[in-house]
């Protein structure tokens, strides 16, 4: 996934959170509440902070954008991430072209100019994470460690993320 430099603090953590996470799993709602979830490729995430994906004109999708979640889960490193925002359907020729690659053929076989082929941006309102200290084999490790000790294990770091937003114009961020 391409990441653009951001403008707060907490979108440059984002970033570093989800670099190595291209697919996230988003979960929207249906009109009768029924949670309804499906995996999603991250391409982008733009200067403002919002994520970019393809999407296909012909699910239901664009109906359940009001309130979306996106999961990103790094098991090897013992990273997750839950992103909560908005959806909105865009069809800008300029940045498909752009995001294409070969890869994309397999869902869309008429190419980046297919007439079902959008992006969906998701907008993030506030993300929280929870990011292990050390690799897989080291946590099981401790865990294994801590049981035989009867002694809590370390635990991994654990925030909400909401200054998401970009800074109010005239003003600029200098972290």
């Amino acid at each position: 996934m391409k990441i653009e430099s951001q403008a707060t603090p907490d979108l440059v953590r984002l970033g570093e959170l989800i670099a190595d996470m291209p697919v996230a799993m988003l979960t929207s709602a249906c009109d009768d509440g029924a949670l309804v979830s499906c995996p999603m490729e991250a391409l982008e995430m733009d200067a403002e902070g919002a994520l970019w994906f393809f999407t296909d004109l012909r699910s239901d999708l664009a109906e359940r954008l009001r309130v979306v979640n996106l999961s990103f889960v790094g098991e090897a490193r013992g990273t997750y991430v839950s992103l909560s925002g908005r959806g909105e359907i865009a069809k800008d020729a300029v940045r498909i072209e752009r995001l294409w690659t070969p890869l994309h053929r397999a869902a869309f076989p008429d190419g980046p100019a297919s007439r079902h082929l959008a992006l969906l941006k998701v907008v993030p309102d506030k993300a929280e994470f929870w990011d292990a200290p050390n690799s897989r084999t080291v946590r099981l490790l401790a865990r294994a460690a801590s049981a035989f000790a009867g002694l809590p294990i370390s635990r991994a770091e654990h925030d909400v993320l909401t200054d998401l937003s970009l800074p109010a114009a005239g003003t600029a961020w200098t972290g």
